[in-house]
Parts: C-alpha cells; structure tokens; sequence
C-alpha cells in the first residue's frame, strides 16, 4: 500500500519486511494518523512519505502501542523513527531527536452535554475536574499532564484519578459506559471524536491565572521523533518539514490544509 502520491512508503505490521528505515505510529489519532479503507493516513503520513521520496528510500510505516514508541525509536533496533502526534517533552528529548515541531496542539476535555463540568468563559480549568474520574491515552500527553496534577499540582489530595486508556476514542467511549466522568485528549482529536457523537463535546483546558482574563491553555508542540544516530533522516524530516509548514500568499501552509484534509473541512 502507499501514501499520498508517492510508491516509497509501504505498510505493515510485521518487521521483516525490506525498509530502508521503519517509522512507528499509532493508527488512531486522527487527523494525523488513522485507517481509512484498511490504509494508514494522515498528516504525520504524508509527511513520512514526502521524506521517503526527498531521500528516494524505502519507509516502512508500523502501527505499534502509542507508548512503545519513544523506547523503541530510543533503542534503534526496531525503529528509526516515531511519527504520531508527538509531543517535545525534555524526558523524551532525553532519549531522542526531535524534528523543528509542525504544529501546536492544546488539551481538551471531553464530556457528556448533559453533564459538563464547571467552565468559565468556554474553557474549563483544571480545578473544575476536581474529585472526578479521568481517562485518557496511555503514555499520552494528556496522560503525562494529568499524572503529573494528581501527584504533584492542582489536582493533589482531591481524590481526583485518572485511567490510562488505549486510545482518545476508546477513553471518550469509557465516558458513555459511565467508567470515567471526563476524557483528556488532545484538540483536533477531541474535535474529530465530538462531530461524529452528537452526545459529547469538549473544550480546552486551562490553567487558572489570577483573573479570568489570565488563564492560559494547556499546550504541547508536535515533532517527530528520531534515534540520535540517525542524523541524515532527522535533517530530511525537517528540511521537508520547513517546506511544508512556510506559508503561502493566504498565510496558509501545507501542514494547515493537510489537516484541514483529514478532518474533512478542505474546501478547494
């Protein structure tokens, strides 16, 4: 199978194909990756494959757990590369390169509309999750960001708990089977999941400052991950990377419509 318009990036799930590198992923983070018609697609797809082609090499794409990925692209034996919507945190920059980041993600909660949570001025803050149950990706930024508030910030000694889940989806689904009361996820996932179930929304999350006027998201920047001796493949990711995200005469950048893409909003 292949992406985009290229033939150099093929799929599998099995590692004995021949590639000239392997990139993981995790098919269920739409838009940047998941399966249409029983094929891998998405903005972080797209991307891999315009690398393949700027190198004229072999890419083989691999749907792995989401929280194998930085270890495995760390080890080097069974990855070169890790392409799913990842966050630039200083622990994984520890133990790979990252790429110049592509775009700029807030967190968003996830609920029922016949049961929000507190909010103030379309967005809720993290002291309105108090005492609740969460879910969200395991190994995820969202997972890290709420971990780290339970254990160590806003959320300590409320009783607040937080349930690693397989994917966004499967944890906006834990919210309707009544397994937790909120789902972290990150926004243009939140977003893909609350159009498709008219039951549920979502708004972003924030950080209380000392006014309403003060408050500020929670945000993340994505980049793709690469193992520190690979240096040819992380400066092809970010010389395709800086072509993609310049900008053209509406302010736009191929990163911007290729998102737009796969959540089905392009209109050309």
């Amino acid at each position: 199978m292949t992406a985009g318009m290229g033939v150099s990036v093929f799929f599998s799930i099995r590692g004995d194909a021949e590639a000239d590198y392997v990139v993981e992923t995790n098919a269920f983070f739409a838009p940047f990756e998941f399966y249409e018609n029983r094929q891998i697609v998405g903005v972080d797809i797209e991307i891999v494959n315009r690398v393949a082609e700027k190198l004229n090499k072999k890419i083989q794409i691999k749907n792995v757990e989401f929280d194998v990925i930085i270890d495995n692209v760390e080890a080097g034996r069974i990855a070169d590369a890790g392409a799913a919507g990842l966050t630039i945190t200083e622990a994984r920059a520890e133990k790979v390169n990252f790429t110049i980041p592509y775009y700029t993600s807030v967190q968003y909660v996830i609920f029922n509309r016949n049961a929000p949570p507190s909010m103030r001025d379309n967005h809720i803050v993290w002291e309105a999750l108090a005492g609740t149950k969460l879910g969200t990706q395991t190994g995820s930024t969202g997972y890290i960001f709420v971990d780290d508030e339970i254990k160590n910030g806003i959320l300590s000694g409320t009783g607040t708990t937080v349930r690693g889940i397989d994917s966004h989806q499967l944890a906006a689904d834990a919210i309707g089977a009544h397994i937790i009361d909120y789902a972290i996820a990150d926004e243009l996932a939140a977003k893909f999941i609350v159009d498709k179930n008219p039951e549920l929304d979502a708004l972003p999350l924030y950080y209380s400052g000392p006014t309403r006027e003060d408050d500020y998201p929670v945000e993340e920047s994505y980049a793709i991950a690469v193992n520190k001796s690979k240096n040819d493949l992380l400066e092809a990711f970010n010389e395709v990377l800086a072509e993609m995200l310049t900008e053209n005469d509406k302010g736009e950048t191929e990163i911007d419509r290729l998102v737009l893409k796969y959540m089905g909003l392009l209109n050309e």
